[in-house]
């Protein structure tokens, strides 16, 4: 150790030599982010500041600022600032494993029961995509609607369903065919297109990104830039980011032709000036990501 402190005071001596400590001195102390496991070379450095630098009138200490990073509140949650002001909506995206002996009767189930709560007008609740994974996921099934009138349609819903025999039943019937389900509730992204019924056949793209904590107002900001690099072949339907569940997750989904327009339209993204760059400033803010590609149910909007 005895190498290492010697190099730290040689550090100290060369940022805060001279008369005293220069704001220059200061951020270039705060640049040299000196290692914290250092502390006994760090304690050398306060050797060789100015006894009064530590004086109450020196608005929280320089020292200490090497390792605080003050940040300006916000005045405003992250989903104030990016989702949709004129719309409020809520949506829910739901996945299920299904038993793999169970996939055909789930999805006969499925598309006998939900269209009728999309259909019917008492219940503040519709359907946008219903679709099992074709590749990630195996039998899995992946459900996303939309409550018009945010969460207080969400519980007039619920307590509705509550009441409901035939959607009782339905959950009865389909407990038996699941390993597992979770779901989310999600707001849409401002710059996105809202979700709008397709005519098919398509393929889908559920591509899910977990963010690190606090990276979400980046995140809007460089994708609200480089969205209108994805919209010439109209493959944007949905962005979309958590705020029940699992937080700090974003789900961007897109439409294709077939696995092949997917691999052009892509391609194509990487040609146009600014693509790249949205992709270097947001890639270091992901902690995992995933992709599923999609087929639609019958009864999905989005064919």
């Amino acid at each position: 150790m005895a190498p290492r402190l010697c190099s730290i005071s040689v550090t100290a001596r060369r940022l805060l030599g001279g008369p005293g400590p220069r704001a220059g001195d200061v951020a270039s102390a705060a640049a040299a982010r000196l290692p914290p496991s250092e502390g006994s070379g760090l304690c050398m450095v306060k050797e060789y500041l100015p006894k009064n630098f530590y004086s109450k009138d020196n608005e929280g200490s320089w020292f200490r600022s090497l390792f605080v990073h003050k940040v300006d509140p916000r005045k405003d949650a992250h989903s104030t600032l990016l989702s949709k002001k004129e719309t409020s909506n809520l949506y829910k995206i739901q996945f299920h494993n299904v038993k793999p002996e169970y996939l055909d009767a789930y999805n006969s189930l499925t598309e006998a029961v939900l269209p009728k709560l999309h259909l019917d007008e008492d219940y503040p609740c519709s359907l946008v995509g219903n679709w099992n994974t074709w590749y990630g996921e195996q039998d899995q099934a992946v459900h996303l609607w939309r409550f018009s009138g945010g969460y207080p349609a969400l519980m007039d819903c619920m307590n509705k369903l509550k009441n409901n025999k035939e959607y009782l039943e339905f959950r009865r019937e389909r407990s038996q065919m699941l390993l597992s389900r979770r779901n989310q509730l999600l707001l849409e992204f401002s710059f996105w297109n809202e979700p709008q019924p397709r005519m098919g056949p398509n393929i889908y793209e559920l591509r899910t990104y977990k963010l690190k904590p606090g990276t979400m107002i980046e995140w809007g900001n460089n994708w609200a830039r480089a969205i209108k690099y994805r919209q010439e072949n109209q493959e944007a339907v949905g962005g979309f980011f958590s705020q029940i569940g699992e937080l700090y997750v974003v789900h961007h989904l897109w439409a294709y032709k077939d696995l092949q327009s997917r691999e052009e339209t892509r391609n194509a993204a990487w040609r146009k000036r600014g693509w790249d760059e949205n992709v270097y400033y947001t890639v270091p803010l992901v902690r995992h990501m995933e992709s599923r590609i999609m087929i639609p149910l019958k009864i999905s909007p989005l064919q």
